[in-house]
């Protein structure tokens, strides 16, 4: 049975998603840029997303990543100390300024990391992890290919330089999604404004921090000559969060400019639409033999989408089931599908599980439900 919901602007006041390309006429200088939804995932604007850049240091969300997985799992904690090596001190670029020899805390290291963007804590984590920073890279490559990130590769804990360091827009805000969502706990270091370490205060580079941008909570910076001015933020409003990364701008300034610009956009001109509640019956599938005459078809979770505000009328959701479902049924037994269509989105595909239990009817039961079947066929 395939049951057709076309939804329209008075029914649930949705509208369609027309696509990134289609939404608005928008452009950035930024050489390559992408903003998502947080919630949904899906991508509001992108221009040369797939292409593999320089990150520089953007690419210290996979060292934090790795990090915040050991912390997770109980090998690591914040409050353990790592020894200082002179490669760690030696490391050139921005610092925290770790002392050769010396031992400190896990939760100095990110904050310097992530506030600082400090090359040198970061090689002290990676040299902890996995004994040297090559192989720390290696295990970022490994975790890369595991979280789906196609367009990444790593040869060191800091971003600095290297022709075959490189990670796509897409890349980094696709781990960025994961750090919010998996590590929230450890997700609030990159709001931190500033941070002091052995005796030197340095302000968090992210523009949008310091200009007290609605909203925005994160994430991390990056430049390097080679691959230019670079940002990851975050940022929530009324619930609702947005991801952006912009790339490859010529100034400090473009970087704020052009990264404010895209955020404004995606909450200007798209919202987020709540389709179905969780547990909350999208339809009900008639029970044969069973003990209750229908089961309601219900999502384990939210199922929204985000839309632009200038399409119309051309969402459609589809109910996918087999009817009548043969009794018993299981409480959160998986029975059918929501498919969400919509011109220039890919099609959301949602399972859709019983949301009560129906035993087998008795015998009687069974017998009377024949014969109604027979007489007046499915409802």
């Amino acid at each position: 049975m395939l049951a057709i919901i076309r939804v329209s602007l008075l029914l649930l006041l949705v509208a369609a998603l027309p696509g990134a390309a289609a939404a608005a006429v928008f452009d950035t200088a930024a050489k390559a840029a992408i903003l998502i939804d947080y919630r949904t995932g899906q991508v509001l604007f992108e221009k040369n997303a797939d292409e593999p850049r320089p990150p520089a240091s953007m690419s210290k969300l996979m060292t934090a990543y790795l990090v915040f997985e050991r912390l997770e799992e109980g090998s690591l904690r914040l409050e353990d100390e790592l020894p200082v090596s002179e490669k760690a001190w030696r490391t050139g670029g921005s610092r925290t300024f770790v002392q050769v020899g010396t031992r400190v805390k896990v939760v100095d290291l990110l904050r310097g990391m992530i506030v600082q963007s400090g090359n040198d804590a970061s090689v002290v984590l990676a040299e902890a992890l996995a004994g040297s920073e090559r192989a720390f890279a290696e295990l970022m490559n490994a975790k890369a290919a595991e979280l789906g990130l196609t367009n990444s590769n790593f040869v060191n804990a800091t971003g600095l330089p290297d022709p075959d360091h490189y990670m796509s827009v897409r890349d980094l805000a696709m781990l960025a999604r994961r750090i919010i969502r998996e590590f929230p706990e450890y997700f609030t270091f990159y709001s931190q404004r500033e941070f002091t370490y052995n005796n030197i205060r340095q302000f968090n580079r992210n523009p949008l921090l310091r200009k007290k941008v609605p909203g925005v909570d994160g994430m991390k910076t990056g430049y390097t000559k080679e691959a230019g001015f670079g940002l990851v933020a975050t940022a929530e409003r009324e619930g609702r969060r947005l991801i952006l990364v912009v790339a490859g701008l010529e100034s400090a300034r473009d970087r704020a400019i052009e990264a404010e610009r895209l955020l404004e956009f995606g909450f200007r001109e798209f919202r987020e639409y709540r389709l179905f509640e969780p547990g909350v019956p999208v339809v009900e599938a008639d029970v044969w033999l069973g003990e209750a005459e229908k089961v309601p078809l219900v999502s384990r979770e939210l199922v929204a989408v985000t839309l632009s505000r200038q399409a119309r009328e051309d969402l459609e959701v589809r109910v996918r089931y087999d009817n009548p479902v043969p009794a018993p049924v299981s409480e959160g037994q998986e029975l059918g599908t929501l498919v969400v269509t919509a011109p220039g989105i890919e099609p959301l595909t949602v399972p859709l599980v019983a949301g009560g239990e129906v035993p087998k009817a008795g015998m009687l039961g069974r017998i009377m439900g024949a014969i109604g079947y027979l007489v007046g066929g499915a409802s």
